[in-house]
């Protein structure tokens, strides 16, 4: 249903509307255990679900919603202890609110694939309590014991044939006292969780029907692009907008302050089309003189130099018998800056209007980006409104802590003076001037002893501490070392890693990509782990469960899953095929790949992937289904020729999808996804179908050319 904005708020839904419902339950409570983990209590009651007199249930969705299906997934949990009818479901993302923060880390914030397993206790003990409180509605107006009634499919049953509909009892139950403490259902009796649920928002999106943030319009609003420095940092000199402003449709152009400290020039216009003919138009003499200009040679040189000495220890050990070792490995890996390209680029609607600030848009961290708009406006927080928007992906590009985004979308909006603007991204802006996942240099030596045992590995990593400057610097960054740099390092097999890192600073914004680290530090791990097995004469997947052992009871359910799926070491490929095995662990949760691939005119390809998931209890499996599917995807991208942004003078060389590769329907290899049956509450899965995808297809790639491949993108002649 398109959403009509007369009095606009997201997904036509209000807070202050939600609280103030003429009819139906609206449930407010103060989250319990909220202060746990560092997290505060909300300062106001938070209400999350409304119960209507026709008996449509709505949801709050206190997280962004961008593809990874949150927006049925927090639903279904409420749903589940509700004993709500599915079909009378509905969700609405929640505007910025301190009721709605992380009940575990107290902002709001989507990310770190944490949204389902920090909500899933949250959430169910919303609908637990909304449930009892429309029992003890039936029971006082049946004149019986709470005890005497049930509840099924959004009805109340009591005694004598009675029963209710939720919706009838809404108000009455509205008045209940909320009851402190609740019973949550045993695993056993779910109708909901662990059962496949097409997503509530599935439908409007097919139909073209949904609306997201580029789709958001205010009547009378104007539309701004910004001609951002070609050097991030820069200044403009002057510019010359005479024949912009000459453009029909242009109403105003002013310069304004840009992100990652620069300036830019914003063309606001009464639509999209004119303000980027005005933007083309402008001539502007760019001062450049003041920052550094990365190149992208230039930088790997040096970031190889400095690979070859130890950077700051992230863990000791000895590598004494690395030069005696009878056999060993020494490998250099590159990795690129990338951008996240999601399908929607970056775009905000502003509407300053004296002492309030109406903000829409997709957002990631609620908290941080109301607190954002507040300081660019002078105006206290409360007389802010964020609301978030549905998105179309987003891949960490959401979530910039500074909020270059909305605070430049609030500057055009300051400088225009006369009405709401709505701020757009082209594709081009994206990628030029957005924010990226850095570049990297992994530089690994191993011994390996007569049997094939790892004795030594030394490991250092060169690249820019994403956490630097930002609120979780402190949290994330420990003696000197950022962690999104080195997770995936450890933790998963039993090996002698020394590894150190360095930490070179660069005039690149960057900032986490589905994955973070372990896009980068899995590829290492995973393909020197292969080459460790083909060193020692072993089969790759025998020798993971040896480094596996015991320990890693679910690591080992994952790849024993995927093999048996898979056929591996069962069944003959077609000639010209071959396997290829990783996995990793990440967010509490196991992903192993057995991959099919050949090598087509010099060119690799992926033709099947089996998934073995560890991710404790799967509350929705089509949405987990989902997102392996996606995540392998998006890494064949990575694997692909072009998958790369560089820099020359100080500058983005890539403009669109036609230099900067992304994977495309042809690329889709056929995916099996199967899941590890467990009762144990779910762990994260948005991000980790990535990091073993792209070490699997390597690894089949040696088996078929005998080539080890240390980069990414692939590069068989470099290879």
């Amino acid at each position: 249903m398109r959403i009509e904005w007369t009095n606009p708020s997201p997904n036509g839904v209000s807070r202050r509307g939600f609280l103030k419902s003429a009819g139906g339950l609206v449930l407010g409570f103060v989250v319990p255990g909220a202060a746990r983990a560092g997290a505060t209590a909300p300062a106001a009651p938070n209400a999350f679900l409304r119960i209507a007199p026709d008996g449509t249930i709505t949801v709050m969705v206190d997280r962004l919603e961008f593809g990874q299906g949150v927006h049925t997934a927090l639903p279904m949990l409420i749903a589940e202890e509700l004993d709500a009818d599915w079909s009378q479901m509905r969700g609405a993302l929640a505007p910025a609110a301190s009721a709605y923060n992380d009940p575990l880390f107290g902002i709001q914030m989507t990310g770190g694939s944490i949204s389902v397993s920090h909500s899933f206790t949250h959430y169910r003990e919303i609908g637990a309590r909304a449930r009892a409180m429309l029992v003890a509605a039936a029971a006082e107006r049946w004149q019986v014991e709470a005890a005497q009634c049930t509840t099924a499919k959004g009805v109340v049953f009591g005694p004598g044939g009675r029963k209710a509909r939720y919706g009838a009892l809404a108000d009455a139950a509205m008045a209940q006292p909320v009851p402190a403490t609740v019973k949550l259902k045993d695993a056993k009796d779910f109708r909901c969780i662990g059962k496949p649920f097409l997503r509530l928002d599935a439908r409007a999106k097919a139909s073209g029907r949904q609306q997201f943030g580029i789709d958001f319009a205010l009547p009378g609003m104007k539309v701004a692009v910004i001609a951002r420095p070609p050097v991030f940092g820069a200044r403009v000199r002057s510019v010359d907008a005479a024949k912009a402003r000459a453009i029909k449709g242009v109403v105003d152009v002013v310069e304004v302050a840009a992100g990652s400290g620069g300036r830019g020039v914003a063309v606001i216009a009464d639509g999209y089309w004119p303000a980027t003919q005005g933007r083309a138009a402008l001539a502007i003499d760019w001062d450049t003189s003041a920052v550094d200009k990365p190149d992208s040679s230039r930088q790997m040189r040096a970031y190889r130099a400095l690979a070859a000495s130890p950077g700051l220890p992230a863990s000791v050990a000895d590598t004494g018998r690395l030069a005696s070792a009878p056999k060993t490995i020494a490998a250099v890996y590159e990795f690129p800056y990338l951008a996240h390209a999601p399908m929607e680029p970056v775009n905000c609607v502003v509407d300053l209007q004296g002492d309030r600030c109406t903000v829409w848009a997709g957002v990631q961290f609620q908290t941080f980006d109301r607190a954002a708009i507040a300081t660019a406006t002078g105006l206290a927080p409360e007389r802010v409104t964020l609301h978030t928007m549905m998105s179309g992906g987003g891949f960490g590009r959401r979530g910039v802590t500074t909020s270059d985004d909305l605070v430049e979308a609030v500057n055009v909006a300051k400088a225009y003076g006369r009405g709401a603007v709505k701020v757009v991204w082209s594709r081009e802006d994206d990628i030029r001037g957005g924010y990226y996942r850095p570049s990297h240099v992994h530089k690994v030596d191993i011994g390996l002893d007569a049997d094939g045992d790892v004795v030594a590995w030394n490991h250092v990593i060169v690249g820019q501490a994403i956490s630097a400057g930002t609120p979780f610097e402190g949290a994330l960054i420990k003696d000197g070392i950022d962690s999104t740099t080195t997770e995936g390092i450890a933790g998963m097999y039993d090996l002698p890693v020394n590894l150190s890192v360095h930490h070179p600073k660069a005039n690149v914004p960057v900032l986490w990509w589905r994955g973070s680290a372990s896009t980068h530090t899995a590829f290492v791990m995973e393909t020197l782990v292969d080459e460790a097995a083909h060193a020692a004469g072993v089969d790759p997947v025998a020798y993971r469960r040896k480094l596996l052992g015991a320990t890693k009871p679910r690591h080992l359910a994952a790849l024993d899953l995927a093999v048996a799926k898979s056929g591996y070491g069962t069944r003959t490929l077609p000639v010209g095929r071959a396997w290829g095995v990783a996995m990793h662990g990440m967010a509490g949760s196991v992903v192993a790949y057995v991959v099919e691939a050949s090598v087509e005119k010099g060119l690799p390809r992926l033709h099947k992937v089996t998934a073995g998931v560890h991710c404790n209890l799967a509350v929705n499996p089509l949405a987990i289904e989902a997102q392996v599917q996606g995540a392998v995807l998006m890494a064949v991208g990575t694997t692909l020729p072009g998958a790369a942004v560089t820099f020359k003078d100080g500058a983005v060389e890539q403009r669109n999808f036609g230099d900067y590769t992304v994977a495309r329907m042809p690329d889709m290899p056929h995916v099996d996804v199967f899941i590890v049956p467990s009762g144990e509450p779910p762990s994260g899965m948005g991000e980790p179908g990535l990091p073993p995808l792209a070490p699997a297809f390597a690894n089949a790639v040696f088996r078929l050319t005998g080539k080890r491949l240390r980069k990414l993108p692939f590069d068989l002649d470099a290879a």
